[in-house]
């Protein structure tokens, strides 16, 4: 069975990886000319690197990466209000948490796969199917035919475009900044974030002596960047905030600085038609407020490989994998969303009540609803 794959980021390499694991011919459709060091830092949770394991990457990921020991949320002045102990939950779970930088585990994902399997300068911009395959039309003119495709193409995913029609993603409300630098700043080994009123600023281990770090504010849609640049900005915007960030933010150049609008989707009940699926952020995007959006797209991945390598029925697998992930990402992407909301409020008093609310919570139940979304509770 030929299975086609549109897009080469994480979600479409991790399911390269599973399939080809399983003895599927695969190959993958990325619209990049090539690998490039781009983009920022990621966590993977326990539940990913679980996942990861049975596909024999979680040392070159581990090698790679900065254990998590644990992660917390804080005021904006430094002052803790939860605290989840992610060494105590790894053990339980037979799975570390990491931070690394997302060209790093691109480049592991990359280097599992045999030459050829991914095609790079190469986009799917259509397809068509039929009962016996479906037919990719490449930007380039060319034509490719394969027994299935699935969309890993992203939150502004073309073959979600195609299949559902369902308009362009939902913007949270605010944006976000994101940069990497080798300062230290921070505690070693914690992932933080500080919330403020409308603002919040987070950092956390990535490997090679780097800390990841990022920045949300409350703003109108369109990425638009003062006069005086995005790092000056930052400065301005997050002044008299817990000492790290000033430090994070001296440390990092002005070209390195990425911003981006977040954005995610209502979930859906349909995931694909016929021979065509999707996964990851082309079939059910969210906000990065509980950093599981590459964790769910690694479940994704082995959830359809084993679907598929148990029927003989490729439309069967395709809808029974869409029914085992949808209540789990639905849930998730929903719980994101909420968790973003509240602490993007700007009003001082519902910031205070906020704040207090998390300070008297106790760890216990902090630490077991965590350690029950990593479980798939």
């Amino acid at each position: 069975m030929r299975v086609l794959i549109a897009g080469g980021g994480i979600s479409g390499l991790v399911t390269a990886r599973a399939l080809c694991l399983r003895g599927f011919d695969v190959t993958v459709f990325e619209r990049q000319p090539e690998l490039r060091p781009a983009g920022a830092g990621i966590m993977l949770a326990a539940n990913a690197t679980a996942v990861l394991r049975e596909l024999g990457l979680v040392e070159p990921v581990v090698a790679a990466s900065s254990r998590l020991v644990s992660v917390e949320t804080r005021s904006w002045r430094g002052e803790p209000l939860t605290y989840i102990p992610s060494a105590e939950i790894d053990r339980r779970l037979g799975a570390p948490s990491v931070g690394i930088h997302r060209a790093d585990l691109l480049r592991v994902l990359v280097d599992a796969l045999d030459p050829g399997v991914v095609r790079f300068g190469a986009e799917i911009i259509d397809f068509d199917q039929d009962r016996d395959g479906v037919t990719v039309h490449l930007s380039s003119g060319e034509s490719e035919r394969g027994d299935m495709l699935v969309g890993a193409d992203g939150i502004r995913s073309a073959v979600r475009a195609r299949l559902l029609a369902d308009g362009p993603p939902r913007y949270a409300g605010y944006t976000a900044w994101r940069g990497v630098t080798t300062c230290e700043a921070a505690p070693r080994g914690a992932a933080i974030e500080l919330l403020g009123r409308g603002a919040r600023f987070g950092m956390a281990p990535v490997g090679g002596g780097r800390t990841y770090w990022w920045a949300t504010a409350n703003e109108p849609a369109g990425e638009i960047d003062p006069p005086v640049g995005r790092k000056a900005d930052l400065e301005q915007r997050f002044a008299g905030w817990w000492e790290p960030v000033q430090a994070l933010l001296a440390a990092t150049p002005e070209s390195e600085i990425l911003r981006n609008d977040i954005l995610d989707r209502e979930p859906v009940d349909r995931w694909g038609v016929g021979r065509v699926t999707l996964l990851g952020d082309a079939a059910h995007p969210m906000t990065p407020n509980l950093g599981q959006g590459a964790c769910q797209a690694i479940e994704d991945a082995v959830a359809l490989a084993a679907a598929l390598a148990g029927s003989s029925d490729i439309v069967a697998a395709l809808r029974a994998y869409e029914r085992a992930r949808q209540p789990r990402t639905a849930r998730i992407t929903r719980l994101a969303r909420r968790m973003g909301q509240v602490f993007q409020w700007e009003h001082p008093i519902a910031c205070r009540l906020r704040d207090t609310a998390l300070r008297l919570t106790p760890s216990t139940l902090t630490r077991r609803q965590a350690e029950g979304m990593l479980r798939g509770g």
